[in-house]
C-alpha cells in the first residue's frame, strides 16, 4: 500500500528508491507491504512510521491499482491524507522531497504510479 500526504501548500511527499532496489532511483510514494493479520490501515499506518516518522490518524482510499512487470504484478492500496504543514523524517536516509501535485508527470515514477498521479489530480477537477 502506499500514501499519497499531501501538505498545505498543494504539496505531495514523494520519496526516492534506493539505487541498489527494483527501479532504484525512482521517486515513489511512500508506503510498504502488508504484514500478515494487519489490516490495511494498522499497516499503512505501521509502514508510514517507520518509513517517515509521521503519526498518521486517518487516511481515506484513493485507488486500487494493478500493474503487471516482467517479473511480478503488483496491486497497490492507494490512500490519501491532507495535512498542515506534517513533520516528517527520513528514517530510512531515502531522500524525501514535497513536489506540487501539478508537477508530478515531470518526476521519474515507476509506470505503476501513473494511475496514482491521475487519481491525484482528479481529486481537483471540478
Amino acid at each position: 500500500m502506499a500514501l499519497v500526504l499531501e501538505n498545505h501548500q498543494g504539496e505531495i511527499l514523494v520519496a526516492k528508491r534506493a539505487d541498489h532496489k527494483h527501479l532504484g532511483g525512482m521517486w515513489e510514494f511512500p508506503g510498504g507491504k502488508v504484514e500478515e493479520g494487519e489490516s490495511q490501515f494498522k499497516a499503512l499506518k505501521r509502514e508510514i512510521k517507520e518509513e517517515i516518522d509521521f503519526e498518521l490518524t486517518t487516511a481515506t482510499p484513493l485507488i486500487t491499482t494493478k500493474h503487471v512487470y516482467d517479473s511480478f504484478t503488483l496491486s497497490l492500496d492507494v490512500w490519501y491524507h491532507k495535512a498542515n504543514n506534517p513533520q516528517i523524517n527520513a528514517n530510512e536516509q531515502q531522500p524525501l522531497k514535497w513536489v506540487h501535485k501539478s508537477k508530478l508527470s515531470s518526476l521519474e515514477l515507476p509506470e505503476a504510479d501513473a494511475p496514482i498521479v491521475k487519481a491525484i489530480l482528479n481529486l481537483y477537477k471540478d
